[in-house]
């Protein structure tokens, strides 16, 4: 608590990035931005020790970015972890940084979503949050897009249920796996080139990874919007379509749907979560 004010610390360990979030308690979860972010590489192998001194690091670079004076401890927080060997350490760090519950995204928390899938279980935590976060932001139906390692795409229909998505190699992922399985390619970060034909082999590479990436994106909503017209879950309308993750205001401007770029569409989905999951009050 900082100020007379309780604050929930989200945290969405990703396969590259883990990214923070902090909200009020008291917020509307999802339907607000949270007061301040950051992220961090991911490790490929952390203690709970060291995990704990990291997030030492990030309450205090949370805390410098929404001007709070003092040191910043969070009443309960939220974890979305894709990667199993982390999962433990940071819950662990977690549970002795903040005052409050950590709760992991995963089997048996309460969604308050519907689900559709032939075994749950298998949804990854952050697929789950931002299906969470589109559908109490944005409404029903909707489509998500999150690029990150993978290219995930999330899909909530007209009766607010998540029926399933795509999953996809994303842009890095894919640059990388060019030059590793074909000896005489090299390198290349994936920015947009400004040909579609490429003059030389750098270019080529891009405009495949990024622009095929972008062809890819919008072939999968037309499929996707016309297997959910032609099963009648669209509803009446458009449906919104939400991009996140890496590079989102980058991509949206060449995929030719109209989207919504939400950045921060994970973390306020795990605050979402939270508010779902508290105990109701006694009176």
């Amino acid at each position: 608590m900082l100020n007379g004010c309780a604050y929930i610390l989200t945290v969405d360990v990703g396969n590259t990035f883990i990214r923070f979030g902090l909200f009020a308690e008291d917020s509307a979860a999802a339907q607000e931005c949270p007061l301040a972010t950051c992220e961090i590489t991911t490790p490929a192998h952390i203690t709970a020790d060291e995990a704990r001194m990291r997030l030492v690091q990030v309450m205090a670079a949370l805390a410098a970015d929404a001007g709070m004076p003092g040191a910043l401890v969070p009443a309960a927080a939220v974890l979305s972890c894709v990667v199993p060997a982390l999962e433990r350490p940071w819950k662990a760090a977690l549970s002795r940084t903040c005052t409050g519950r950590v709760l992991t995204v995963g089997p048996g928390l309460k969604t308050g979503m519907p689900v559709r899938y032939d075994d749950p279980a298998e949804i990854g935590p952050d697929r789950i949050a931002d299906a969470v976060a589109a559908r109490a932001v944005y409404g029903s139906p909707c489509i998500v897009i999150d690029l990150g390692t993978t290219t995930n795409i999330e899909v909530i229909d007209a009766h607010g249920t998540f029926v399933g998505g795509v999953i996809a190699p994303g842009l890095a992922l894919g640059a990388r796996s060019l030059s590793a399985a074909a000896a005489r390619l090299p390198q290349v970060e994936p920015s947009a080139p400004t040909h579609v034909i490429g003059r030389n082999t750098r270019e080529a590479m891009r405009s495949g990874v990024v622009l095929g990436e972008v062809a890819r994106i919008d072939g999968m909503l037309d499929m996707v919007l016309a297997e959910m017209r032609a099963t009648k879950t669209a509803g009446e309308g458009d449906v919104p379509i939400v991009i996140t993750g890496d590079d989102a205001k980058a991509l949206a401007a060449l995929v030719g749907h109209s989207l919504t770029v939400d950045d921060a569409l994970t973390l306020r989905g795990l605050a979402e979560l939270y508010h779902i999951n508290q105990k109701p009050r006694r009176v």
